[in-house]
């Protein structure tokens, strides 16, 4: 059996899709190595050579771009798949890109439909041609993996694939790395390459307006420093995407900016000692197709309090507490509860650790692998 594996659009392990990709791929047994090969652009070839080094990977279409890329998918990939004697391919990016044609049967994950959320003006962009084709390409997919019920539900809802095609699969969480650590009374964190002066609330999601709601997050810190006079600062961890400048404005406008930080593009190694010394997480989001972020601080045994919005209660369940995501006062009491009731913070912290212990990437890639081999041996 031969299965390709496409890394187009996975962003070169660098993002939320890539990491999945990434653990993929490590906790696939080297007695299944050989059955995996994996095509993307050149500049992915070397991406996923730490966790893969025995992976066979073909580059593919000289040309970057989103519009490359579809056109690839489109003309080029039904003769590169018999080419390569595929039995089955695997799309772990099948809400960005996919195939109409394909010569053997595909599997493909749906990480979110936030292309399809909101209106032309908060929807996360897709590209107008193929935000319209999408929902076809899907269609056309043997089996889909959606990593949420929400997902699922939107699947059948928005893209009318049919339910008994979709299986629910939940993401992992990489215990290895994201545990509680000891926290001793330092005031200044240092991790490389940043020096964190403590207490912090922390938030970790691309700078993405206004999808991910750092604006409204922000009027909410705001409020709760005015409510509460607390020496917290607000680290806001990721990279610039869409209209990064607005929530960048809306930093400076605030009164307290000076306790407001970005840091940019964080080094994913380090993740786990900044969610370990963050007093508590707030996850802002207005719309997420899982919600990593939760389980990420919940595993590092962080408090969390997060929007009532999209997947996210699912992810969390009673773990965190919960706001309206576009209340800012709302998002503040829930902050000056977590910072304030030393019980409701032990309270969620236990919960937290509780809630993660059922999500690890092992059994995420075995259900994942079976639903492939499955799919390829009909």
């Amino acid at each position: 059996m031969k299965i390709g594996l496409d890394t187009f659009a996975c962003d070169g392990g660098k993002t939320g899709v890539g990491m999945y990709v990434t653990q993929f791929l490590k906790y696939i047994s080297p007695s299944q190595e050989a059955l995996f090969e994996l095509f993307g652009w050149e500049y992915d070839r070397y991406a996923y050579s730490e966790v893969a080094p025995n992976f066979d990977f073909i580059p593919q279409c000289s040309v970057q771009g989103r519009t490359a890329s579809s056109l690839w998918h489109i003309y080029r990939y039904p003769k590169f798949a018999l080419t390569r004697q595929f039995d089955a391919c695997f799309f772990p990016a099948a809400h960005r890109c996919l195939p109409y044609k394909s010569p053997c049967p595909t599997i493909g994950v749906v990480h979110d439909m936030a292309a399809y959320w909101g209106n032309r003006k908060t929807r996360v962009h897709l590209g107008a041609i193929l935000r319209m084709v999408l929902p076809n390409l899907l269609r056309h997919m043997d089996v889909i993996i959606a990593v949420s019920e929400w997902v699922k539900k939107e699947l059948v809802e928005r893209a009318h694939v049919k339910e008994n095609r979709i299986v629910v699969i939940p993401n992992g969480i990489d215990h290895a790395s994201f545990y509680p650590r000891q926290r001793n009374e330092e005031s200044v964190l240092l991790i490389q390459p940043f020096s964190f002066k403590r207490p912090y609330v922390l938030c970790v999601s691309r700078i993405d307006h206004p999808i991910k709601n750092h604006v409204k997050l922000i009027e909410g810190f705001s409020i709760f420093k005015e409510r509460t006079k607390f020496p917290h600062r607000l680290v806001l961890a990721g990279g610039d995407h869409n209209n990064a400048n607005l929530v960048k404005e809306a930093a400076s406008a605030s009164a307290w900016r000076n306790d407001i930080f970005f840091t940019g593009h964080f080094p994913p190694k380090s993740l786990p000692e900044l969610y370990a010394g963050a007093d508590f997480v707030v996850i802002p989001s207005m719309y997420e197709g899982f919600g990593t972020g939760v389980l990420e601080a919940m595993a590092c045994g962080v408090p969390v309090i997060c929007a009532r919005a999209a997947s996210l209660p699912e992810t969390a369940d009673h773990a965190a507490l919960y706001f309206d995501p576009l209340n800012a006062e709302d998002m503040a009491d829930r902050m000056v509860t977590v910072s304030t009731d030393r019980e409701i913070y032990n309270e969620c912290r236990q919960l937290g650790l509780e809630r993660v212990k059922g999500y690890t990437w092992e059994k995420c890639v075995e259900r994942t692998l079976q639903t492939i081999y499955e799919t390829a041996a009909k």
